[in-house]
């Protein structure tokens, strides 16, 4: 096949990256002519692929619609089997929705928001503009089949655009699976690295765009966790990743900005909590489960899909939930470590979820040809 696949910054960190990176990989392995279109691109990517600089100028605010207009454009020009974006663009054969709805974040966004910032979450020319382009994606007109990495983005594309279901194929995401659940023998190690005690209970967050991540109530459990004078353990909060920190932390947070063997911080800690306003499917949980911790998050994350309540985690109503939170941690507390069976690695592997989106582009491309 002739594939044009459309990113608009292309690098080699991140998990959509990781994704694509490893999905280059494997359409190179089937002898596929693989396009890349791209606004910029950190490293040549792997194999024979035959990269295109998508050059467009202007603000924040308008360079996703010239984007999405010249890619269209530059596409158009030759004939291909499959045109598979993984942006907001005019028209492709298959579009992955792993950045979920922004209509549906700003919506989020509204409703988590103080009341005197409400009013104004929505106004900008860069929201008119995303959801102008994302008004043209899930139209059934510009685009033929779509990829989900939940079910939670897959009921929300059907609700706001009537998009038909037999259209949209759910795959879950995909993690390098050996490189988080083997490391566990190195627990004692990593905890030292860390500096966590041995009768401290460790609490882990990790991520960046912490307003929407949650962090801010997190910090607001951790208050609360504080104040339990009947707590066994001392309650400890490393925090993986880059932000603007706050004013008056406690003093039993860990700021450790962005960790290149983030795998060690998930093997050091006892606890995943995320709590994010809007998550389409956070890579960080299935990373999280891959590791063995236990994970609580909100059912605002579509990441919800491979939690088990009780068994390898719990799912709060809002990320405002406060005591609902601190009394799942409290729970855990008391729990053992979750297992990881050989087939819950399997289903977590990138390497099912390559093979996966190989299937929806193949089913594509024989679209086309009819």
């Amino acid at each position: 096949m002739k594939i044009a696949l459309i990113r608009r910054q292309y690098s080699r960190t991140g998990g959509a990256e990781l994704y694509l990176e490893r999905l280059l990989g494997a359409l190179c392995e089937r002898n596929h002519e693989v396009h890349l279109f791209a606004e910029h691109w950190g490293d040549a990517p792997i194999g024979n692929i035959i990269l295109h600089a998508v050059e467009v100028h202007g603000t924040r605010a308008i360079r996703p619609v010239r984007f999405a207009h010249a890619v269209n454009q530059l596409i158009s020009r030759e004939e291909y089997d499959c045109v598979f974006s993984l942006e907001r663009t005019v028209a492709q054969d298959v579009y992955r929705a792993g950045d979920g709805l922004h209509q549906k974040w700003l919506s989020r966004r509204q409703q988590f928001a103080p009341w005197w910032r409400k009013p104004f979450t929505q106004f900008g020319a860069f929201h008119r503009n995303m959801q102008m382009l994302e008004n043209q994606t899930f139209s059934k007109e510009n685009t033929g089949l779509i990829i989900v990495n939940s079910r939670m983005v897959r009921d929300e594309i059907i609700a706001a655009y009537d998009f038909p279901l037999e259209r949209i194929h759910f795959i879950p995401n995909g993690i390098e699976v050996n490189r988080y659940c083997y490391a566990f023998s190195n627990r004692d190690v990593a905890r030292k690295r860390f500096g966590i005690k041995q009768d401290e209970y460790c609490l882990l967050f990790v991520g960046s765009g912490w307003e929407r991540k949650g962090l801010p109530q997190l910090f607001k459990v951790l208050a609360k966790l504080n104040k339990i004078e009947t707590l066994n353990k001392r309650v400890r909060l490393l925090v993986v990743g880059k932000g603007k920190r706050p004013h008056n932390i406690p003093d039993n947070v860990t700021f450790l900005g962005a960790v290149k063997d983030v795998e060690q911080v998930y093997v050091a800690s006892d606890l995943f909590v995320f709590l994010p306003l809007y998550e389409p499917s956070a890579n960080v949980v299935v990373e999280a489960l891959a590791s063995r911790l236990p994970v609580i998050t909100t059912k605002q994350n579509g990441a919800v899909d491979w939690i088990v309540p009780g068994e390898n985690g719990d799912i709060v109503d809002s990320p405002f939930a406060v005591d609902e939170t601190v009394q799942y941690i409290l729970d855990w507390i008391n729990k053992k470590r979750p297992a990881l069976s050989s087939a819950s690695m399997a289903q977590m592997s990138l390497e099912r979820n390559v093979n996966e989106t190989m299937v929806v582009l193949e089913s594509a491309a024989r679209e086309r040809r009819l």
